[in-house]
């Protein structure tokens, strides 16, 4: 799977697309807090650049009132440059966005750059200029850098990849994120990058760090049924409200731990679509969990044509 619609939603709002230089809008722009506004370079014919229609959209709006922006692709040639002066402009521009609450950074499809070609860059300026933000998200590992900060109003983080370095992982694990509810991360596979192992993941599952989390998402991962298997035991679980391990090679033996391992019937969600199980072993799943009003995501399920080897996540490329 390739991801190929932009993002319809983002700190709870609709996502608008701020039109084009040359475009001509079917309606009045919206009130400035009411959408996430998309903001894109001219990715396909390079007539405006991302920091030129930044500008612009400064112009354009109540900038005071932004509650959401939403960064497309940045680049008009090549989607191999880094945004690290798109960083650099957002961070700045840190006092004409005081509601700024959501930021996500790299709503890009398939068409405009693969998942695991997109460049992104350091992203602890935007969190440190935006100490009151809320929900943020990146799209891309490819040079992408979370080094370990502290920030107290960040309820959610969400990480996309086709392979996250180990170096960014243990960077969100050494944050200090306490009011973090919801930590998204799609691990992916070592063909584009991945090396985190399930002993990188520890902090989150021994329960010592994010003191607020509730919905964990350790998902699109290679590694599935290992982090399944850690998660039987890890005191994480017995406060989360949601467990996610969707998108990855989610097999019988991951299953097996799970099952085997500590209760999970206070959940009210486990989400493994995009799986390997059996039909026998899905079953055993939905038996033990939703008399107790879990909600089992089974959807996705792919019937294994071989080995452990043979399986695939759901974003790769």
């Amino acid at each position: 799977m390739t991801i190929g619609d932009h993002m319809k939603e983002w700190g709870g709002l609709p996502v608008a697309d701020f039109a084009g230089p040359g475009a001509q809008p079917a309606a009045p722009l919206p009130e400035a807090g009411a959408v996430a506004w998309r903001i894109s370079a001219d990715v396909y014919d390079g007539e405006e650049s991302w920091p030129e229609s930044f500008a612009r959209f400064l112009r354009s709006v109540d900038a005071s009132r932004v509650r959401a922006l939403v960064v497309g692709g940045w680049w008009t040639e090549d989607c191999d440059t880094a945004n690290t002066e798109l960083v650099e402009l957002l961070a700045a521009a840190a006092d004409r966005l005081p509601a700024l609450r959501a930021l996500f950074v790299g709503d890009v499809t398939y068409e405009e750059c693969e998942i695991s070609w997109i460049h992104q860059s350091d992203m602890g300026p935007l969190l440190r200029a935006y100490p009151r933000l809320e929900e943020f998200g990146v799209r891309g590992g490819e040079g992408l850098a979370f080094p370990p900060l502290a920030h107290s109003a960040l309820r959610r983080l969400r990480i996309e990849t086709g392979g996250l370095s180990k170096e960014v992982v243990r960077g969100v694990a050494a944050s200090e994120l306490p009011a973090l509810e919801d930590l998204d991360l799609w691990l992916g596979t070592s063909w584009y990058g991945a090396d985190a192992e399930v002993a990188d993941l520890e902090p989150f599952l021994s329960g010592a760090r994010l003191p607020s989390l509730r919905r964990l998402a350790l998902r699109n991962s290679e590694i599935q049924s290992e982090i399944a298997a850690a998660l039987a035991g890890a005191p994480v679980v017995a406060r989360l409200s949601e467990l996610d391990l969707s998108m990855g090679t989610f097999g019988d033996e991951g299953a097996a731990a799970l099952l085997e391992g500590q209760p999970l019937t206070h959940l009210a969600r486990l989400d493994l679509h995009h799986h390997f199980l059996s039909p026998e072993v899905a079953g055993r799943l939905r038996s033990a969990l939703e008399p107790y009003g879990v909600e089992v995501d089974l959807s996705d399920g792919i019937e294994e044509r071989g080995g452990r080897e043979e399986r695939y996540t759901a974003v790769a490329e």
